[in-house]
């Protein structure tokens, strides 16, 4: 598969955790993330851990997929005593909606069973609109999931086809009516914008036909051609153009201002909530530093800035847990200076501000506010809109 995973020291057997981790977990709020690899086709795009039944052939079940992330739960339920209750659940993929609902709906079960759920957490899954009908959606609002995130992309049919996504743009409406009569309060699209063909007026209807749904939530992320994908191979063969960065700045400024006008305020560069209980609460644990636990084969996590990544094939990763060991391949222990750097890169992307007190040379931000890339909120640095169009080059001016 395209993607890989970083290189790090082997992480042990029994997926084991240093002291110095475990004592900050009553220090920090924990989410847990369960990733179902499984997809009906392969997106040209996306170099995600992800497999389609052909090709994993006989190497791995979805039939027996929610029992095995469930023993991987019960192992981790071991390691991390006195873990405080998860307040965040976030199933991704792949599309874990290719899986039944009753199989989501026991991975959860799981989760609460082993560590407990906050009063009021919130439980995600992302979704096709080509893999819910409303008696799946009514099943898992049921079973406890309180937030969906649809994969709408756009919705102009030739965009879609080059991103090789395979739903009706019809769908998606269709969806997000079924997942408000079973219940959820909580609805999220996602989009993605610089698609090789995409007009500027194409991007225009893709977002008024987001807004026409009445979303919660609203991620756009402009397309990225990763190494060794389908989308790569295309780009390098001269049957598409490579994504134009002023093309991508036009159509940052188009959806920001749109959402804006309808009330949705961005939080993160690329994510845009109608009030702050509409923010993805998971994603903002990620940002933050938070724990989190890392379920499923090429799953992430961290506890106390110890991060630790599973082997990446459905077939390893089950015979690892078949075997009573801990599917963890290797791990990192990031150290403060590591930590510092990371919490520059991904705090200066929020609304809430990047404090000062995090910089190491704090003038430096003087100065991003003198370019007009910033400005000072309580002793925060929060981007302007150019800001948010520049934010690496922000970075680099920030970490010298």
């Amino acid at each position: 598969m395209p993607s890989t995973l970083p290189l790090g020291d082997p992480a042990p057997a029994d997926g084991s955790l240093p002291d110095q981790a475990l004592a900050t977990l009553p220090e920090r709020a924990l989410g847990a993330y369960l990733h179902v690899p499984f997809c009906s086709v392969r997106c040209g795009y996306c170099d995600f851990n992800t497999y389609t039944a052909t090709e994993l052939g006989g190497g791995a079940s979805q039939a027996s997929y929610a029992e095995t992330a469930v023993r991987e739960v019960e192992l981790l339920g071991g390691v991390l005593t006195g873990a405080p209750e998860v307040e965040t659940v976030f199933f991704g993929g792949g599309t874990p909606t290719l899986l039944p609902s009753a199989d989501l709906v026991r991975m959860l079960a799981a989760v609460r069973e082993v560590f407990g759920l906050a009063a009021g957490a919130e439980v995600t899954t992302e979704a096709n609109p080509d893999s819910v009908t409303p008696e799946s959606l009514a099943e898992l609002r049921e079973g406890g999931f309180t937030r969906l995130s649809f994969g709408m992309q756009s919705a102009v049919p030739h965009v879609l086809e080059v991103l090789d996504r395979t739903h009706d743009p019809e769908r998606v409406p269709r969806a997000v009516e079924w997942a408000r009569a079973a219940g959820f309060d909580q609805v999220s699209l996602d989009l993605i914008y610089g698609t090789p063909g995409e007009s500027l007026a194409d991007w225009e209807r893709s977002v008024e036909a987001a807004l026409a749904c009445r979303p919660d939530h609203v991620s756009a992320y402009s397309l990225i051609v990763e190494d060794g994908t389908a989308l790569a191979r295309r780009v390098r063969r001269g049957e598409l153009p490579m994504p134009d960065e002023d093309d991508l700045a036009d159509k940052y400024q188009l959806v920001d201002e749109r959402l804006g006008a309808a009330g949705l305020g961005w939080y993160e560069v690329s994510n845009w909530a109608r009030d702050r209980a509409a923010r993805c609460r998971h994603n903002e644990y990620y940002w933050t530093s938070q724990n989190w636990l890392g379920i499923g084969p090429g799953a992430h996590a961290h506890v106390g800035g110890v991060r630790w990544w599973n082997v990446k094939h459905p077939s390893a990763y089950s015979a690892r847990l078949a075997e009573g060991f801990s599917p963890a391949y290797q791990r990192e222990i990031l150290d403060a200076e590591t930590q510092a750097l990371e919490r520059v890169l991904l705090e200066v992307r929020l609304r809430d501000g990047l404090p000062l007190a995090a910089l190491e040379e704090p003038e430096r931000a003087y100065q991003v506010v003198a370019d007009g890339l910033g400005g000072l909120e309580d002793d925060r640095l929060v981007l302007t809109l150019r800001g948010r169009l520049l934010a690496d080059a922000v970075v680099r001016d920030l970490l010298g």
